[in-house]
């Protein structure tokens, strides 16, 4: 039997067509190759936050003002959550969120209940483009310490049971960048930086093996103090090069020393954002002064990056990344609803792929939609429609 096969690629859809010849007949077969990832970060993925339902916001309100008990307000929730769960996979989601719906702020929430820190009312919130954030923030009130009852362990546990063996669940948590900000640290407690950051990152490491015991395989360190140090201002923001340069070192050990001695199975990310609070953003400045401590040094499995605008520059800094993880291309903007065009973002993949190899590559929206309880100027529906777009990418590029 003479048999010939021919394998062309067809680079635009990633499609290997196998030509089979059988005597006078010519049979064609197609069959989809694909670069889809069973493990975490996933082709397509997204931050974690999601917009507030009214339900939420109603009840929030009547707790606030003693109409209802915290454990209502838990059992809204509990429906809420559910629901969105739901929602994340029937869109072909594998990496799913509580959309953050028990928290008011991306990171407050999640500090202020670390031993050794609470929440206060600052004198004034953080300036935005245009905005300006309630005054709520933490302090440093004494030594720093895993809490063993913080309120997230048994948020994780809910999610992870919402979501069962049909996905990932994944833990989202600020990173403790965000508590080396000038200001944050108490030196009566902590008379030095270097105390101040070891004690911070072993609060970290056993909060962190806590998820792991709890059954999470992937979480994510949210950053915005990166964006920080790539901002145009950043010699305002930090006062002076020699204070820019001992916050970068300190920024780079903190994160890698966070990772020291965890299992190989868990996947742990950062997500790098330029601000996000009611649509509105907080830093402009490409990734390239902080690049090679970023990408070649900080040892995360991946990293979501924020690349909706020009505001993070181009793609040029992810030349110093060497690793064997992913790129997560924040491409889909959460600030507004109009849809990207779809060439245009393939473009952009095609573009990156000249810095990291496709199959390193994922897509996923710049941000979270909600990263506090206010939320950004879109809808629900809008929102979804983001998400169905960067599945809908995916799985054209990658087979996903």
């Amino acid at each position: 039997m003479n048999l010939s096969y021919v394998l062309a690629q067809h680079n635009a859809q990633g499609r290997i067509f196998l030509q089979k010849n059988k005597r006078e007949k010519e049979i064609i077969m197609t069959t989809q190759t694909t670069l889809s990832r069973t493990k975490a970060p996933f082709r397509a993925d997204h931050v974690g936050s999601f917009l507030r339902p009214e339900s939420i916001k109603k009840a929030r309100k009547e707790l606030a003002e003693g109409t209802i008990t915290k454990e209502a307000l838990r059992e809204i929730e509990n429906v809420e959550i559910t629901r969105i769960v739901e929602k994340q996979i029937e869109l072909g989601y594998k990496g799913i969120t509580d959309g953050e719906f028990r928290r008011s702020y991306w990171h407050f929430d999640f500090l202020e209940n670390l031993l050794g820190f609470e929440g206060y009312l600052a004198a004034q919130g953080k300036q935005f483009h245009n905005v300006v954030t309630s005054a709520h923030s933490v302090r440093n009130i004494g030594k720093i310490a895993f809490n063993p009852e913080h309120p997230f362990f048994a948020d994780y546990a809910f999610l992870a049971e919402a979501v069962g063996d049909r996905a990932v669940a994944k833990v989202s948590i600020p990173s403790p960048n965000q508590l080396i900000r000038l200001g944050f640290r108490n030196e009566e407690i902590y008379p030095t930086l270097e105390e101040y950051a070891a004690d911070l990152q072993q609060a970290y490491r056993d909060t962190i093996l806590h998820f792991y015991s709890l059954g999470n395989r992937y979480i994510q360190i949210d950053d915005t103090f990166w964006g920080d140090l790539c901002s145009d201002k950043a010699l305002e923001i930090f006062g002076s090069q020699e204070t820019y340069d001992e916050l970068k070192r300190v920024a780079t050990e903190n994160v890698k020393n966070i990772q020291i001695g965890l299992p190989e199975d868990l996947v742990v990310t950062t997500h790098i954002c330029r601000g996000n609070f009611r649509s509105s953003y907080s830093q402009e400045g490409a990734y390239e002064p902080v690049a090679k401590e970023l990408f070649g040094e900080t040892g995360f499995d991946g990293f979501f990056l924020e690349y909706d605008t020009d505001r993070a520059g181009g793609f040029e800094p992810l030349r110093y990344y060497k690793g064997d993880g992913q790129i997560i291309l924040g491409l889909i903007t959460s600030k507004t609803p109009e849809l990207e065009n779809i060439d245009e973002v393939k473009a952009r993949i095609a573009e990156a792929a000249k810095f990291v190899p496709l199959e390193q590559l994922c897509l996923s929206p710049q941000c979270g939609f909600a990263s506090t309880e206010e939320g950004n100027n879109l809808t629900e529906e809008q929102q979804w429609a983001k998400l169905a777009l960067v599945k809908q990418i995916a799985d054209e590029v990658w087979g996903d």
